[in-house]
């Protein structure tokens, strides 16, 4: 199955949170899609329906295919540490979602596009690999070229208003940022359970 192209808010609203940023619709419409979605009334879901929907949640959030999920927490796995909260660091260190987290595209699916077409550079060098994972004091810099600059300084204009994480700082009119540590939980905000992901993966 390929990445999910689908209704965006359609996702949302069957797992009833903001998966894809603030949403209107989910506002108006806060009930399940479907022609029995206004009705309210659903199944008791078992524990592993529970689970699934929350690794399906933090999944769609990243944009990521089921095997490129299950990649990332059998690395978090072996890592030393909270599995659960292993994972989450290393998918928010993901160089598409630090491109996004600094504000220099408004969607993961434009900040992984703009790492790929080779408009950004980590501490200097040249990296087109979405999925390169940043460290502390890494430095991430859209690339000193007039098409790439003018890409990010648009959509510097779209996202001027949301908040850059604590974790990394910004210079928006050099066009970089900084890690400044790797993100705590609490930093992070997930928007799942994450221990639940982890013991679906662990049966």
């Amino acid at each position: 199955m390929g990445r999910y192209t689908g209704p965006k808010t359609r996702v949302s609203r069957r797992y009833g949170v903001q998966i894809f940023g603030p949403s209107k619709s989910l506002e108006r419409k806060n009930y399940p899609p479907g022609m029995h979605g206004p009705k309210g009334s659903r199944r008791k879901q078992s524990e592993y329906a529970i689970a699934l929907g929350e690794k399906q949640k933090l999944r769609y959030q990243y944009g990521l295919l089921e095997r490129q999920f299950r990649r990332i927490f059998q690395h978090a796995l072996r890592k030393r540490g909270v599995t659960g909260e292993t994972l989450l660091q290393l998918l928010e260190t993901r160089l598409d979602n630090v491109i996004y987290r600094l504000g220099f595209a408004n969607t993961r699916n434009a900040a992984r596009q703009l790492v790929s077409h080779g408009h950004v550079q980590v501490n200097g060098r040249n990296v087109n690999v979405a999925s390169f994972n940043v460290k502390a004091g890494d430095e991430v810099a859209i690339k000193d070229k007039p098409k790439s600059r003018q890409l990010a300084v648009r959509n510097l204009e779209l996202t001027q208003i949301v908040p850059v994480p604590d974790w990394l700082t910004v210079d928006r009119d050099g066009l970089k940022g900084k890690v400044a540590h790797i993100p705590s939980r609490e930093e992070m905000q997930p928007i799942v359970n994450e221990q639940l992901i982890v013991e679906l993966y662990s049966r």
